[in-house]
């Protein structure tokens, strides 16, 4: 048995998304304020009893649900009958289980018919008034009670609560409101998703899934002990020596259940104890005859004594029951738990957790022995939600535990033999690394729609990147391993900038820092690579939907032949053999053409599934003033616009750095006898230079010139600029 999909409706931002689980571990991704951390919390409300509170509720459904308690307080008002007028407005999960015809014993209380006989099964956890008759009259009637005492005096200027209906649900949200569960049709699931409240069938007030799903969470927000700090720790800063005690008490504590061995412990812990008392009885036997000469007990009262309880769990309860041995060779060199790096409490804490998860679970130790007496089940599903598990970890130790984290969780040999049980692992995370390590087909990216007629506020949506590029595709795997091996910060960006060199790669982000403080203020991703690959990318951009500027070559050529390459001029007949230009984005190879295109065609304005763009930015001509004449240099490659557009500077640029890249163009400039030999021969001497001399040549100028200094090449300004004002409208 497994999750197959979750759809959450509703819920914060989330007002209506459609999420696939993968067999194992499914991992959520996607910028900042894009709703991972709602699907998770949606997860957590509706599977593990956590309480609802009314932020919960999509913002954009409460002038709905004030228009309800509107009509409630009209005169000619009815008692409402039924759920219906919420079945748009409240929280709402459809959860779809891949159940096993051997597993039927486990859902026989939820299947959809008497002929049902395995494979998909879906139910509705909705957060719906639990009794709506009785929201009715007690929201009447605290309504009514503040607007008499409202008018009962005069001068008062005060709206008195309830002012409306969301205000009266704000305060009593979960004594009105709980999750009420209803089954649904498969057969319907893959054509209407979500499809309609059943309201006409029976629900379960009580969740059925319980006994079938058993939910676990990391929360974000671990925090760990400051060895500095003296004002205690809070809920959240839960030790390991906590955790530890709480495992204790659960599997290992001896006075439960007690086996032969634990009848050894506690008799060595209760003669401990009467040692212990006996020496507090000598040690107090002053103190307490010094109270009796003062006049206690007297002869009614009773007689103090003094006696202690071992209570072995709390062994545990103090900063030290968890010490770090510093040094192999002496033993005796420890320190607290607290006095370890952040990072390695927060790794050790949470491996601890996962382990304590999965013998929860399995009722393991002690936890067996209740279970046999109380009647307990094993649930046949498992489900462990854990957000943000990078915190205060380095690169590689983030991408151990992910490598890791599902091993741990099924490390039991009942799991192992039994193929019924199962444990799947929902992720959300920012790490680019943690991103890096799994599976492609994992990653679940969440897309921050903004608002638009449509919907009032932003929203979100889920793309499955299962599916991106289709089965065994050559792209699929080119892709794959590019962003496994470069970027995967792609999944969390506002935007991406695709570019084909290392010069581009290492000066556009002092372009961006020393220009556009707007744009450096946002999430970019920065994509360096070869303008023949760059299309390779374009279903996974479709896919996320993400505003894209990708800078390219124009990279003229011969138009016969073998399009060899070649210096461009106007009016040769020359052509582009740049593929991101003439087959992926512009789709048109004439030279001439593409540097007369006007800036708005360079646009690509896409529609499905949600609107975004992608803008192409190439070599443009660039105006010099060449001994007191205009001219008109046409660069091919970034590194000749970027000469071009800064020609004085490069023509006094001071290095005795013989043989780069920079002294040759530098020495070229100043021997040319003619604009001609000029634009030639920076043309020849780029062209002619080694890759590896090309990053070089970045390196040089950043370390000869501060990046302030140079004139930003006219095609990536106005591209840069572009994106901008895409990301703020506004501005």
């Amino acid at each position: 048995m497994r999750i197959l999909a979750i759809t959450i409706q509703n819920f914060r931002k989330l007002l209506q998304c459609h999420i696939e689980f993968s067999e194992k571990t499914t991992l959520f991704v996607g910028a900042n304020n894009s709703g991972k951390t709602s699907a998770m919390d949606a997860l957590g409300k509706f599977l593990a009893d956590r309480n609802f509170n009314f932020n919960d509720i999509t913002i954009s459904k409460r002038s709905a649900i004030n228009k309800i308690g509107d009509s409630w307080i009209q005169e000619d008002s009815k008692e409402p009958t039924t759920l219906m007028e919420w079945e748009s407005l409240v929280p709402k999960m459809d959860i779809w289980l891949d159940v096993e015809r051997d597993e039927i014993h486990y859902v026989a209380n939820i299947i959809p018919t008497l002929k049902w006989r395995g494979g998909k099964l879906g139910t509705r956890l909705a957060f719906l008034p639990k009794d709506i008759s009785k929201l009715f009259a007690d929201y009447r009637e605290e309504y009514f009670a503040a607007r008499r005492a409202e008018t009962a005096k005069k001068n008062v200027e005060i709206r008195l609560y309830p002012k409306n209906l969301c205000e009266f649900l704000e305060k009593n949200l979960n004594a009105y409101f709980s999750i009420k569960t209803y089954i649904l049709d498969a057969a319907r699931e893959e054509t209407e998703i979500p499809q309609e409240t059943p309201f006409e069938m029976e629900c379960f007030i009580d969740n059925p899934l319980k006994r079938i799903i058993k939910v676990d969470m990391i929360d974000a927000q671990r925090g760990f002990a400051d060895p500095d700090n003296t004002e205690g720790t809070t809920k959240s800063q839960k030790q390991l020596s906590e955790q530890m005690r709480d495992y204790y008490e659960k599997h290992l504590d001896p006075e439960k259940s007690p086996s032969s061995e634990d009848l050894d412990i506690l008799q060595a812990a209760e003669q401990a104890r009467q040692v212990f008392d006996k020496n507090l009885i000598i040690k107090f036997a002053p103190a307490i005859r010094e109270l009796e000469e003062l006049g206690y007990p007297g002869i009614a009262d009773p007689k103090l004594t003094i006696a202690t309880k071992m209570v072995m769990g709390e062994t545990l309860k103090h900063d030290a029951a968890v010490q770090y041995t510093l040094s192999r060779s002496d033993t005796t060199l420890k320190l607290p738990e607290k006095y370890n790096g952040l990072g390695y409490q927060n790794l050790i804490s949470m491996v601890f957790d996962l382990m304590r998860f999965r013998d929860d679970w399995m009722h393991e130790g002690k936890a067996k022995q209740i279970k046999k007496t109380s009647g307990l089940v094993i649930e046949p599903l498992h489900i462990v939600l854990i957000e943000e598990p990078e915190a205060h970890l380095h690169a590689q130790v983030q991408q151990v535990f992910i490598r890791k984290a599902y091993s741990v969780l099924t490390n039991h040999r009942f799991i192992k033999e039994n193929s019924n049980f199962a444990t799947q692992l929902v992720i959300s995370t920012h790490s680019s690394h943690i991103a890096r390590e799994s599976n492609f087909a994992d990653l679940r990216y969440f897309k921050r729609l903004a608002e638009n007629s449509t919907n009032i506020i932003a929203t979100s949506k889920v793309i499955n990147l299962s599916d991106v590029f289709g089965k065994n595709d050559e792209t699929d795997k080119f892709v794959t391993r590019y962003l496994q091996t470069t970027h995967c910060d792609l999944f969390f960006a506002d935007a991406v900038i695709l570019v084909e060199g290392a010069a581009e790669n290492m000066l556009l982000p002092h372009f961006i820092r020393n220009k556009y403080p707007k744009l450096y203020q946002r999430y970019i991703s920065i994509l360096s690579i070869n303008g023949r690959h760059s299309h390779r990318l374009n279903p996974l951009i479709e896919k996320l939907c993400i505003p894209t500027l990708v800078i390219a070559d124009i990279d003229s050529a011969e138009a016969t032949g073998h399009h060899k390459a070649i210096c461009p001029e106007r009016g040769k007949g020359f052509i582009s053999s740049n593929y991101t230009i003439t087959k992926w984005l512009i789709k048109e190879k004439d030279l001439d053409k593409l540097l007369s295109l006007p800036f708005e065609k360079k646009e690509i304005f896409k529609e499905t599934p949600y609107k975004y763009s992608v803008r192409v930015a190439y070599q443009t001509p660039v105006s010099i003033a060449y001994e007191g004449n205009d001219e008109e240099a046409i660069a091919s490659t970034f590194e000749d616009c970027l000469v071009y557009t800064n020609y004085q500077l490069f023509k006094t640029i001071a290095t005795d750095d013989t043989g780069s890249l920079i002294k040759s163009v530098s020495d070229g400039i100043n021997i040319a006898d003619s604009f001609e030999t000029f634009h030639k021969g920076v043309y020849d001497t780029l062209r002619n230079g080694k890759s590896d001399q090309k990053a070089e040549f970045a390196l040089d100028l950043i370390y000869a010139i501060d990046p302030n200094e140079l004139t930003i090449p006219t095609y990536i300004d106005e591209g840069l600029a572009w994106l901008q004002t895409y990301l703020d409208p506004e501005e």
